[in-house]
Order: C-alpha cells, then structure tokens, then sequence
C-alpha cells in the first residue's frame, strides 16, 4: 500500500510540468482531467475554476484534440494535431498527445506550444516579402523598359533620349530610397541604432528642415510656419529628431493641397514636449488611422504613386520616437487635414 506521505507518480509529473512553461495536461480514462500545469490552467483556465477533475470537452472543445486524446488512451498511439483557442484572444497551438503509464494506469499527456507569435511573424514577414517585392518591381520594371527603348534606337533620339534618361534615373533613385529605408527601419528595429540625446534648440531645428524641403514646398506653392517657441528646448539625438521632422513635413507637403500650409508648434506639458505638425490636406479617414504607421501601409495608394515615398517613413518615426523614450500619435479630420505630434522628455 502507497504510504500517505509518498507523492504518486502523477504528484511527481505534475511537478515536472510546472517547470516548463509550455502548457500540458493529462487526461485519465474517463477522460477527465488529472493533471494540469500552471501555464495551461493560465491559458485555458475559466475564471480562476481549476480545470483537475473536469471532463475534457468541458475546458477545451476541439474535435481533433478529442480525437487525439482517444487514441492516446485507446490505442496507445501518439498524434500531432493544431487547434485555434478563443479565450482572452485568439491564439494558436501545435499540440503533441501521447499515452503514458503511470501506476499501472493509463493517461494520455498532450503538451502545447503556443504558436500564436510565430504566426503572426511569419504573416508580417510574408506581407513585407510581397510589399517589397511589389515596391521594387514597379520601378525596376519601368527602368527596364526604358532602356529597350534606348537600345532599340531611341538613344539616337536627340528629343526624348534625355527624357528617358531622367525617367531611369528617377526610378533608380526610388528603388535606391526604399532600400535605404529598409536597411535604416532594420537597424532600428535590431537595436544596432543608439540615440545620444543631448538638449536640442528646436525652434532653430526646424528652422533647418525648412531650409531643406523649401524647394519642394515652393514647388507645390505650400507655405511652411514654424510656431515653436524660441523658449522650447528637448532632450533627443538632433540627427533622429531632425530625421523624424524632415519625414512628417515631407508627408506634409506632399499630401497638401496645392496653396495650403504647413505648421510646425510645440507645447510644454508633464515633463515633455510635444511638436505638432500639421497640413492643410485632404484628410485621412478614421478607419485608416491606427495601420498609419505600419510599414508599407497606405491610405491612399493611388496617391502615394503619384507623389512618391516608400512607405517607411511612419514606421521609422515611430520607432525613434520610441527609441527617445516618447511616442507618436496622429489625428486627422478629412477635408481640413492632419497632425502628427512627436512627444519627447523635456
């Protein structure tokens, strides 16, 4: 007879699998739950009501692991199934069942790997595989037909041949843009990019992006207004902050109606500074709001085309912020325009 004092064989496994974080749970022949570790009464745990001597199909119903719980137990035979669970969230898990025997009984054990965040990795890597894809195709292609037309006898072409050549050289200098962006965002996004914040005279900053994007905004008859306070000083690395300006008054400008403006102010509030910069454009609809700074998301592709970018910028403005210690948000009514604002530590 067992003395009362010794842990059965199940006691003993139960204390193994509350040292792995993946979730397992053992099943009986009445299939009843004998067993469960800490991180699946975490996972699939009601209410804080333990799952030990509930029927299986009672915590989790999923005709599969039902099934792979039976061969377990009826036929001796391990199998491999993956479910989707809808608790908290939906998450996913790729689960192995075995028999096992303990005590001259038999259980059957199923351990689950929650492979939820691999998932949505490799979504996000498949949907920037085929963003990537698209975004250098297009000015590869058009670059590629130019230059059949210049060896098919247009290079000879005294009119068009330099007009060509502009055409090749815009979509190089495109494709050269999102390569750079893709390695910078890379970087930032690995750790391998330090800020060395130091106080940064911010009116005077953006006085410099100004200076840079005047070309641009004259060209599109944009007026830009700083309405920083000379007073306004921030702690950051210039050279990421002048980066996250120069991207958020480009997009400005861009994405401007032809005579509006562009305002650039700041506010002093709770240990941080706010830059706002604001257009006078069309606007971005509030469904399209929160994907704004995901990398490649547009809200209006046909626009982007047109006036050009790589889909980037957002990303690597958020993500400096980040860096910085602050953040940044966006808010916009259509048909009166935009503002992002950029909140860094004081």
């Amino acid at each position: 007879m067992q003395n009362a004092f010794q842990p059965s064989s199940l006691d003993i496994l139960a204390s193994l699998l509350d040292a792995n974080r993946e979730s397992a749970i053992v099943v009986d022949g009445a299939r009843r739950v004998v067993r469960a570790n800490s991180a699946a009464e975490t996972a699939f745990g009601q209410e804080g009501r333990s799952m030990r001597s509930r029927r299986l199909s009672e915590v989790i119903r999923d005709l599969q692991l039902h099934q792979a719980y039976d061969r377990a137990l009826d036929e001796r035979i391990s199998t491999e199934v993956k479910i989707a669970f809808i608790g908290t969230g939906r998450r996913s898990f790729d689960i192995h069942v075995s028999p096992i025997e303990l005590d001259g009984s038999v259980f059957a054990i199923g351990v689950f790997y929650d492979v939820t965040k691999l998932e949505r990795l490799e979504k996000v890597r498949q949907e920037f595989l085929s963003n990537i894809s698209h975004e250098l195709r297009t000015p590869l292609t058009s670059i590629l037909a130019f230059v059949e037309t210049l060896e098919d006898g247009a290079i000879d072409d005294s009119e068009n041949n330099r007009r060509f050549l502009g055409v090749i050289r815009r979509n190089a200098e495109r494709m050269h843009e999102l390569i750079a962006d893709i390695l910078e965002l890379s970087m930032i996004e690995s750790g391998n990019v330090s800020i060395q914040a130091r106080p940064v005279h911010a009116a005077k900053l953006v006085d410099e992006v100004f200076t840079s994007l005047s070309s641009k905004a004259a060209a599109r008859e944009v007026e830009l207004i700083n309405r920083v306070p000379q007073a306004v000083r921030t702690a950051a690395d210039p050279i990421r902050l002048e980066q996250m300006l120069t991207n958020l008054i480009d997009n400005a400008i861009k994405f401007n109606r032809r005579g509006g403006s562009v305002t650039v102010a700041a506010a002093v509030s709770d240990e941080k500074v706010s830059i706002s910069v604001t257009d006078t454009g069309e606007g971005i609809l509030p469904d399209h709001l929160p994907r704004l700074f995901e990398r490649f998301y547009r809200a209006d592709r046909g626009r982007t085309r047109e006036v050009g970018g790589t889909g980037l910028g957002l990303a690597i403005v958020k993500h400096l912020a980040r860096l910085h210690g602050g953040g940044v948000s966006v808010a916009s009514t259509p048909a009166e325009g935009t503002t992002f604002t950029i909140e860094l530590p004081v």
